[in-house]
């Protein structure tokens, strides 16, 4: 079995609430309560939409430009602020850590994620993710993007393990239902939000929590 890191095996969401903490404590002061909340939302539409590129620099750039803070991050300093503060700010939840361990213990596992290779590797050492897993790919170090089918077949090539007999678990359903269907591999999409499936693309089977995969081994 095969997962996504972001969304899917972390919660990145609550990761982003924590770095607005950790910029508005840095950049800010004496903010209001009623702000603070209209400044969360703006700082996540800003992350959204750089999603899935390695450089926020433009995240906090537009931020700072909509309220401007007391001590602005130097523009040449933003890229290694995030790097060095976001991955700190994810944390497991002990039954997806549960969820992992007991498929472990019947089947292979791997991490298949996008994103660059510093953050990845950070998020999951600081979650202690690296010893869970029997291999773990990031499309930088590989070269390769989901929804690149190239990335799901080195995986398996990694694993020693055939098509057929495995499954990818993952949030995002073009490139990680999408992105596995390509390597002609079955997709589970995990949708704890209940969003709709807008697109053309069918998944497998679909679990709103996450221990459901248990269901999936035999």
């Amino acid at each position: 079995m095969l997962f996504d890191l972001d969304d899917t095996l972390l919660d990145r969401n609550h990761a982003v609430d924590n770095m607005f903490l950790i910029i508005l404590e840095k950049c800010y002061e004496n903010v209001k309560h009623s702000t603070k909340s209209k400044m969360l939302q703006k700082f996540k539409e800003h992350d959204n939409t750089s999603y899935g590129y390695s450089d926020k620099t433009k995240v906090l750039e537009s931020f700072f430009d909509e309220y401007p803070p007391k001590y602005r991050l130097p523009r040449s300093y933003i890229q290694d602020f995030w790097n060095n503060h976001f991955p700190h700010c994810f944390s497991i939840n002990q039954n997806t850590i549960d969820t992992v361990n007991a498929i472990k213990r019947q089947v292979k596992v791997a991490i298949i994620t996008n994103g660059s290779t510093q953050r990845q590797k950070a998020k999951i050492m600081n979650t202690n993710l690296n010893s869970c897993f029997d291999t773990i790919l990031i499309s930088e170090e590989v070269g390769f993007s989901k929804p690149d089918k190239r990335i799901f077949e080195l995986a398996l090539n990694k694993l020693n393990v055939q098509l057929e007999d495995a499954l990818f678990v993952g949030d995002d359903i073009e490139k990680d239902i999408g992105g596995c269907q390509n390597a002609d591999m079955k997709g589970i999409w995990f949708n704890p939000y209940m969003n709709k499936n807008d697109t053309d693309i069918k998944p497998y089977a679909e679990i709103h929590s996450f221990d459901r995969l248990l269901s999936y081994l035999t």
